[in-house]
C-alpha cells in the first residue's frame, strides 16, 4: 500500500489507522489526518504521538473524550492543560488530580474557559472564598459552584460586588426576592435586569434600578415606562434613557421641557416635533451645546440659540 491510498482511507475514515501497517502509524501526516477525521483514532497512532501536542490539540478538537489516549505525562503538564482547557474547557477533567485540586492553576483554567469550573475538584464548589476569586475571572463561575452558594444571599451580594454579571447564575428565588433585589440593585443596577419579570412592574425597585442606571429602564415593565417619576430620574442619571420610554412622554411637551433640563441628551430621542420648539432646544443647548445636531435645521441657526452656545465656549 502506497502513502497516497492510506492517507485517503483515514481521511475518509480516521479508525482506519488501527488496520495500517505499523509504518503508516508512525507517520505524522497519516496520524494527522486521522486525528482530524477522528479524536479517537489517536488510540492507535504510534505512542511517540501521544505525546505530541500538535496531534493531541487536533484530536482533542475533534473529540475532548480522545483525552483518554493522551500519555499520562502531559496530564501533569500545566502548560499542556491549560492549553487543551483553553480549546474545550472540559479538558480539565483529564488533568492529573493534583491538578484539579490546585486553586491557583483552576483559576487560571477558569480565566480561560468558565466550563473549566465543571471539572475541578468537587471540594472547591464549596470554598467561598475560591469562588469569589473565580467570579473576579470569569461571572459564568458562579453558574457551577455549589447550588447551596447559590442561593446564599450574603455571598451573592459579595459576588455581585466583585462582578455584577455573576447574578445571572444566582438561584432563582432570589430573583424573586423583592427584599433581596433592592440591596442588590444599590449594589449595581445589573441586578434588575435579572430580577423576576414581576419584580420589574415594582414602582420603588424600578426608581432604585433607574436612579442607579437610567439604561435600567430599558426593562421595566412597560406599564411604569409611562410614569414620569421614573422616567425623569432615568433622564437625570442618563438623557439617553428617553429611547426606552413610552412615546406618550416623547410627545409630551411639558414633560420633554423638564427631560432636556434634566439632560440635554434627551433631545435625542423627544418626537420629531418638539425638536422644532424653540424652548426646548434652548433648554436642551443650555444643558450641552452639541446637542443641537438633533434638533431640527430651522432651528440650528437661531440667533438666540447660537448665543447660548458661542457663551458656553
Amino acid at each position: 500500500m502506497e502513502k497516497k491510498e492510506a492517507l485517503k482511507i483515514v481521511q475518509e475514515d480516521g479508525f482506519n489507522l488501527k488496520n495500517l501497517p505499523a509504518h503508516f502509524k508512525k507517520d505524522k501526516e497519516i496520524v494527522l489526518a486521522a486525528v482530524k477525521q477522528d479524536g479517537f483514532a489517536l488510540e492507535y497512532a504510534d505512542d511517540s504521538f501521544k505525546k505530541d501536542k500538535e496531534i493531541i490539540y487536533e484530536a482533542l478538537y475533534q473529540n475532548v473524550f480522545a483525552f483518554v489516549c493522551v500519555d499520562d505525562s502531559l496530564r501533569k503538564d500545566k502548560e499542556f492543560i491549560l492549553d487543551a482547557v483553553e480549546e474545550v474547557g472540559a479538558a480539565l477533567e483529564y488533568a492529573d488530580d493534583s491538578l484539579r485540586k490546585d486553586k491557583k492553576f483552576v483559576l487560571e483554567a477558569i480565566k480561560l474557559n468558565a466550563f473549566a469550573f465543571v471539572c475541578a475538584d468537587d471540594s472547591l464548589r464549596k470554598d467561598k472564598k475560591f469562588i469569589l476569586e473565580a467570579i473576579k475571572q470569569n461571572s459564568v463561575a458562579l453558574k457551577y459552584a455549589d447550588d447551596s452558594l447559590k442561593k446564599d444571599r450574603k455571598f451573592i451580594l459579595e459576588a455581585i460586588k466583585l462582578n455584577a454579571f455573576a447574578f445571572v447564575c444566582a438561584d432563582d428565588s432570589l430573583k424573586k426576592d423583592r427584599k433581596f433585589i433592592l440591596e442588590a440593585i444599590k449594589l449595581n443596577a445589573f441586578a434588575f435586569v435579572c430580577a423576576d419579570d414581576s419584580l420589574k412592574k415594582d414602582k420603588e425597585i424600578v426608581l432604585a434600578a433607574v436612579k442607579q442606571s437610567g439604561f435600567a429602564l430599558k426593562y421595566a415593565d412597560d406599564s411604569l415606562k409611562k410614569d414620569k417619576e421614573i422616567v425623569l430620574a432615568a433622564v437625570k442619571q442618563s438623557g439617553l434613557a428617553l429611547k426606552y420610554a413610552d412615546d406618550s412622554l416623547k410627545k409630551d411637551r411639558k414633560f420633554i421641557l423638564e427631560a432636556v433640563k434634566q439632560s440635554g441628551f434627551a433631545l435625542k430621542y423627544a418626537d420629531d416635533s418638539l425638536k422644532k420648539d424653540k424652548e426646548i432646544v434652548l433648554a436642551a443647548v443650555k444643558q450641552l451645546s452639541f446637542v443641537l445636531k438633533y434638533a431640527d435645521y430651522s432651528l440650528r441657526k437661531d440667533p438666540d440659540i447660537q448665543a447660548i452656545i458661542n457663551k458656553k465656549k
